[in-house]
């Protein structure tokens, strides 16, 4: 684990980007250098993503439009994005193998009980050379500043022997952490949250916490990506992902440097 961590750090060095720019802009340029053809954005709810001319999204939710704002109070007074298809975003069971070009998938990968799962089913509905598009919430920066990162080995043994092994103590840590409710009341609210499903963020990164998280994926999983950008993003960062075929060669992507160019003002 220590030599995952450590040769991330220098992949970070090179391809991490801090931005000043609004949030909003800066994806917009990353999704304007990126996306072309059709591909799918996962819980796109109020903020759906820029995408260039041409391009075509399937909108994605675990819920009905009707039942996203029974299960959100708060996005009440918003314009929601129509959902195009009802499916479960951490497996996309309805798309057909390499039949996409691109998965948008923006504040979602947190909520993913199993990220390597999750990962593992994008990579499978892309085609060569395809495009996850990751915006995940910076813990430094959310309210999840007071969790601890989620650790590779967490990670491994939870894809290895099934989620549910660890789900009520995610559910715990949210209670004390993020809603701070006092202990003699956090396992009534944990089974309350528990029943009902709720949507917490399972599992919370800082940038190079997931470029680690990435490379070992590529190193010990064996998957075939390569990370093409990852870039600080105000409350946020984005990370880029390209499916590696048998026939690409990302050195000579013409996307390649976009991490040290930056967008041009």
């Amino acid at each position: 684990m220590k030599k995952v961590i450590i040769s991330a750090r220098s992949q970070v060095k090179r391809k991490a980007l801090d931005l000043t720019q609004d949030y909003r802009s800066v994806r917009q340029w990353l999704s304007h250098r990126f996306l072309r053809g059709e591909g799918v954005e996962i819980g796109a709810l109020h903020l759906p993503l820029y995408v260039p001319p041409g391009t075509k999204v399937t909108y994605v939710d675990r819920m009905s439009l009707k039942d996203l704002r029974t299960q959100y109070p708060e996005l009440e007074k918003l314009d929601l994005t129509p959902v195009d298809v009802v499916e479960n975003g951490e497996t996309l069971e309805s798309f057909r193998d390499g039949s996409l070009s691109f998965v948008v998938a923006n504040h979602f990968m947190e909520h993913t009980e199993d990220p390597i799962r999750t990962i593992k089913n994008h990579l499978r509905v892309l085609r060569d050379d395809g495009i996850l598009y990751y915006a995940i919430p910076d813990r430094r920066y959310t309210f999840d500043i007071d969790r601890e990162p989620t650790g590779l080995q967490h990670l491994a043994e939870d894809h290895a022997k099934g989620a549910e092994r660890s789900r009520k103590q995610h559910f715990e840590e949210w209670v004390e952490h993020v809603e701070k409710v006092e202990k003699p009341k956090r396992a009534e609210r944990v089974k309350y949250l528990l029943k009902i499903d709720y949507s917490i963020h399972f599992h919370v990164w800082t940038p190079l916490e997931f470029a680690a998280f990435l490379y070992f994926l590529e190193q010990e999983e064996k998957l075939p990506i390569s990370l093409e950008a990852l870039v600080s993003n105000e409350h946020e960062f984005i990370a880029i992902i390209r499916k590696v075929g048998k026939n690409s060669d990302t050195a000579k992507s013409p996307h390649a440097a976009v991490a040290q160019e930056g967008p041009k003002s």
